[in-house]
């Protein structure tokens, strides 16, 4: 009898054992409670964050807007590099070209096509924002025509605002990225980003970067604040499955960028919602190999 019970005892012990190792394993190698695989290696560039380092607080993340919580994000997430949008009235400036962050010049309703021409050849400028929507013109407007050029003649991609705006003097008929269709036919050696997917119109901008191979979607501010306060069923509603079907629908992981919108959004967050939605094995392409290919980053 003592014999058939140490046998038990052993048996048992080696079940508990390997169960044990079993979670560990899941929980260490997986990269915690979520079970996905460990991505700690994985280098990461923004193409789509706002450095107005005014140290205030963010009214709607509440990030402190300051270049050393930018950094520190950059740093703590693994983002080696970032494209920083200024606005079209001028915002703050700063060379960060050490940490691998270029800026974009902001076009606003006084088109300066010397000074933009200035910016770009001297590389202190890496790309050119059009503000769909907050300015009134269409993406085709006779006005931006030039800048389609000089972009060409730099090798640098211009970005549109499109979708949702942050103002309430915005017009959203210019921000449909419909727009971008007749830009992308007529300008084809431009490479073109349609920023935040045209959310709401995340179809339309689908099918225009689909349509034309110099279009391309980045997918910033789709949903701002701190996720954490969200709810896990709006995130995955208003985020994860319709970024999930965009990429599906292009085709091409190489035609998607990811990017996150900062300061609206803290960076860790934003990049664990877009891994749901993108397959691990194009992690590389959507997170950093797309944005060196289309901005030129080192």
């Amino acid at each position: 009898m003592r014999e058939i019970h140490m046998k038990k005892a052993i048996s048992i012990f080696f079940r508990v054992l390997f169960i044990v190792l079993f979670l560990t394993g899941c929980t260490t190698s997986g990269g915690g409670k979520t079970g996905l695989p460990k991505d700690s290696q994985l280098k990461i560039i923004d193409a789509h964050t706002h450095c107005v380092f005014n140290n205030t607080r963010e009214k709607t993340s509440n990030i402190m807007q300051s270049k050393e919580e930018y950094l520190k994000e950059m740093t703590d997430h693994n983002v080696v590099g970032a494209v920083a949008h200024t606005g079209y009235l001028g915002d703050f400036y700063e060379d960060l070209k050490e940490r691998n962050v270029i800026f974009c010049y902001g076009v606003g309703d006084e088109i300066n096509e010397k000074e933009i021409d200035e910016a770009l050849k001297s590389g202190k400028y890496g790309c050119v924002k059009i503000y769909l929507g907050y300015i009134h013109r269409y993406a085709f407007d006779d006005a931006y025509k030039r800048i389609f050029k000089i972009a060409e003649t730099y090798d640098v991609p211009v970005v549109f605002h499109t979708g949702d705006t942050y103002s309430a003097k915005a017009k959203l008929k210019y921000a449909d990225p419909m727009s971008i269709d007749e830009v992308a036919v007529d300008h084809p050696k431009v490479r073109f980003v349609i920023a935040h997917c045209g959310n709401p119109w995340i179809h339309t901008a689908a099918e225009v970067a689909y349509k034309n191979a110099n279009v391309y979607l980045d997918l910033s501010g789709i949903i701002v604040g701190d996720l954490d306060q969200n709810s896990r069923e709006n995130v995955d509603n208003y985020l994860v499955k319709p970024i999930g079907w965009i990429f599906n629908y292009v085709g091409s992981p190489s035609k998607i960028l990811y990017g996150s919108d900062w300061p609206l959004v803290n960076m860790g967050q934003y990049i664990q919602a877009i891994k749901k939605a993108i397959p691990e094995e194009h992690w590389k392409a959507v997170f950093h190999d797309n944005a060196v290919n289309v901005f030129k980053l080192k």
